[in-house]
């Protein structure tokens, strides 16, 4: 079972892992506009991988405080595995500090 398991680390299971990881670290999440997210990633903000292998895959940000005061079309998720999050293609975590 638990080679079964390791295998997985790179497939589904893995995927899912890595998401509730990063959801782990974040205090606050975000849904943002294309628009907006295209531009933090023109500046060299990086996705994190875990929503790039997620399908459809999601865009996922952390960003500083500061830096997401400055946007204003954002909308509030709730940080834990649900609907709202899954839903949102572009996402902005803020890590605990």
């Amino acid at each position: 079972m638990r080679a079964w398991e390791f295998r997985q680390r790179h497939h589904a299971k893995g995927a899912w892992y890595a998401l509730r990881r990063l959801l782990a670290d974040a205090r606050e999440a975000y849904a943002l506009p294309e628009a907006v997210a295209r531009v933090l990633l023109a500046e060299g903000h990086r996705p994190a991988p875990a929503g790039e292998r997620l399908n459809p895959p999601k865009t996922i940000l952390f960003l500083a405080a500061s830096r997401l005061e400055a946007i204003a079309e954002k909308r509030p998720l709730p940080v834990r595995l649900g609907a709202e999050l899954l839903g949102a293609r572009f996402i902005a975590l803020i890590s605990f500090e």
